[in-house]
C-alpha cells in the first residue's frame, strides 16, 4: 500500500486568493515553499495527492474546465520544472450541505485512498483551515494545521507558515 501526504490547494499549494476564488491559471501562483516541501514529501517515499473544496463551480463563480486546466497546468510546472509529480487532484465541486466530499467531509481522501491504494494509517493532510484537519482525522490520516493564529485545533501538530514546515516536514513525515 502507499503512504500519501493529502495537501489542500489555496493557501498550501499556491497564493490564497483571500475570500475569492483562483478563477484562471493566469492567477495562479505557486508557492516556492510548497514546491520545498513537496520535494521532501516524495523524497522521503510519500505521494502527493491534492485535495481541494471548489465550491466556486457549485456557484457560476468558477467553469469546471477551468479548474481542470488549472489543475493540469500545475502538474505540468511540476513536471516539466521541477521533475516533481502530484499522484492525482481531487476536487469538490459542489456547495455546502450537497456531498460526502466537500471538506471537513473525508470523502476526497477516501476516493484517492480507493484509486490508489493508500494506506491512510501512514498518511498525512495538510492544510490551513480546521476543515483540512478534520477531513483528515475522519479519514484516519494525521494532521498539519499552517497558520499563525493561536486558534485551538485538532491537528496532530501546527506550523505558522509554509516556510517553517518547509524546514520540518521531514521531521514531521519520520514520527
Amino acid at each position: 500500500m502507499r503512504k500519501c501526504v493529502f495537501f489542500d490547494r489555496d493557501g498550501i499549494v499556491n497564493q490564497s486568493p483571500g475570500p475569492g476564488y483562483v478563477e484562471r491559471w493566469e492567477d495562479f501562483v505557486l508557492l516556492p515553499e510548497f514546491v520545498d516541501v513537496l520535494r521532501a514529501v516524495t523524497d522521503m517515499g510519500f505521494d502527493a495527492v491534492i485535495v481541494s473544496n471548489q465550491r466556486g463551480i457549485a456557484r457560476g463563480i468558477l467553469d469546471r474546465g477551468e479548474v481542470e486546466r488549472i489543475h493540469e497546468n500545475l502538474q505540468r510546472v511540476l513536471n516539466n520544472e521541477y521533475d516533481l509529480a502530484l499522484l492525482d487532484v481531487i476536487y469538490c465541486p459542489h456547495d455546502e450541505g450537497q456531498c460526502t466530499c466537500r471538506k471537513p467531509q473525508p470523502g476526497m481522501l477516501l476516493e484517492a485512498a480507493r484509486r490508489h491504494n493508500i494506506d491512510m494509517d501512514e498518511s498525512w493532510m495538510i492544510g490551513d483551515q480546521e476543515r483540512d484537519i478534520e477531513a483528515g482525522k475522519s479519514a484516519g490520516c494525521r494532521t498539519v494545521l499552517v497558520s499563525e493564529g493561536d486558534a485551538r485545533s485538532q491537528a496532530d501538530f501546527k506550523v505558522g507558515s509554509m516556510a517553517e514546515l518547509s524546514g520540518v516536514v521531514r521531521r514531521l513525515l519520520g514520527c
